[in-house]
């Protein structure tokens, strides 16, 4: 595993520095190496006191991890004083490394990271860059032109690229979400504003462009990429305290990982229910779905392909299982994650009165609806499994497990069986089968 280092200030708010920088190289596939500037008590409404340590203890964690690791690359952030940026500047000199430079001066959340003129603190460091990545309002100090367009941010760029870095990457989250990379020729990163969590976003746009560096990319690949990585973190992040919502750099990886143990679950459950008696599969077939924990889209929810049918006696799925293949199911589970997060899967089944008594018997929660009263603005599935779960919560029931219908005129009698994970399911449908034989 390549190596990069993070030389930057601590956030003990976990938001942004070098938490945000450790989170994105672990997330990227680098070994996360750090050097502590700075220590700020800080949390999501802004900075409450910083501390900044000596050069001398800045250069001693340089040195230590210099002398023992191959650092394929290096990012600064948090550099307070000229004289912490001049000790750092001093060591990174010595060693042959890239560095990407984030010009750091304050935080999302609200207070100023910097001392003095933010020029004096980077000039030693800048003719040492590969990059540089100001924000616009960092651009506009670092180069003294008033940004409004993007005309302005090449302007900018081209300035700070004056002062020595191979490139500038000037980012625009805070005009209009595109960014401008210079390396003495221009390339327009198009982008548009996203709602979500921002803070942390430059330190983790920086590092995710210090580890694609890291991986031998040239700085506009890596500025694509890293754009990319960023724009899902925001989009992701969430408030976890009364300020400014963080990014998440982990999302997408825990979401691809969820949706492969998604599908694992659901093939493993359909083992489960072929052993269930074919009378429990209505004419239109069944289906078994389950969703992810932030599942929001029948995109978000997996089921089989082509539904899950009887083949005389014997229970059959028609195709694989994938996400976007089940849309009534799907829509029950949606509908019933509204009201609890955790009821992410659900089947359908024949209904009967055997059936239902034999949940009744089972102890199960039970609720329904009647179609007859179907609004037509909505689909039978998100209307009656809320409008189901809303009479058993009122009737403190609680969640009910199982949710039916009498049918109406076209359209067949349903049972749908709701539970935390499409295994659950299947087991409460073999349940339901036992008491029926």
């Amino acid at each position: 595993m390549r190596a990069v280092m993070t030389i930057a200030g601590s956030d003990s708010g976990g938001g942004a520095g070098i938490q945000a920088d450790t989170r994105t190289f672990a997330t990227l596939g680098v070994h996360g190496t750090s050097a502590i500037t700075a220590i700020t008590a800080q949390n999501t409404l802004g900075i409450l006191e910083t501390y900044h340590l000596p050069p001398s203890v800045i250069v001693d964690q340089m040195t230590a991890v210099f002398s023992d690791l191959d650092i394929r690359c290096v990012k600064t952030g948090m550099l307070a004083t000229p004289k912490i940026a001049e000790a750092v500047a001093d060591i990174l000199s010595l060693h042959k490394v890239p560095v990407v430079v984030d010009p750091v001066m304050a935080a999302e959340a609200g207070g100023q990271l910097i001392e003095g003129d933010p020029k004096e603190v980077f000039k030693r460091l800048l003719p040492e860059a590969i990059s540089v990545t100001p924000n616009t309002r960092e651009a506009e100090i670092l180069s003294g032109i008033s940004i409004r367009n993007i005309d302005d941010m090449k302007r900018a760029a081209y300035e700070i690229y004056a002062f020595g870095p191979k490139s500038v990457i000037v980012t625009g989250g805070h005009l209009n979400g595109t960014d401008v990379v210079y390396n003495g020729d221009f390339e327009v990163l198009k982008g548009s504003l996203i709602e979500g969590g921002t803070h942390g976003a430059g330190c983790t746009f920086s590092a995710a462009v210090t580890a694609f560096i890291a991986k031998g990319y040239d700085v506009p690949r890596s500025a694509k990429m890293a754009k990319a990585f960023v724009t899902e973190g925001i989009r992701s992040g969430e408030r976890v305290g009364a300020g400014v919502g963080v990014v998440n750099q982990v999302a997408a990886t825990l979401d691809k990982a969820e949706r492969y143990l998604t599908v694992l679950d659901i093939e493993k459950a359909l083992r489960t229910i072929k052993t269930i008696s074919v009378e429990l599969i209505p004419e239109v077939g069944s289906n078994l779905a389950m969703a992810t924990s932030r599942a929001k889209t029948i995109a978000d929810v997996a089921g089989v392909r082509g539904r899950i049918i009887k083949v005389g006696q014997t229970i059959t799925p028609v195709g694989c299982v994938a996400f976007g293949a089940s849309h009534h199911v799907s829509r029950v589970v949606l509908a019933a994650m509204q009201a609890d997060t955790n009821m992410k899967s659900a089947m359908n089944v024949r209904c009967s009165k055997e059936v239902i008594d034999a949940c009744r018997d089972l102890d199960f929660v039970i609720s329904s609806f009647d179609k007859v009263e179907e609004p037509h603005t909505t689909s039978v599935a998100e209307w009656g499994t809320t409008n189901a779960i809303e009479t058993s919560v009122e009737a403190r029931r609680g969640m009910p497990e199982v949710i039916y219908d009498s049918g109406s005129t076209g359209l067949e009698p349903m049972v749908r069986i709701l539970g935390h994970s499409a295994q659950e399911v299947a087991d409460k449908v073999v349940r339901i089968s036992a008491m029926l034989r």
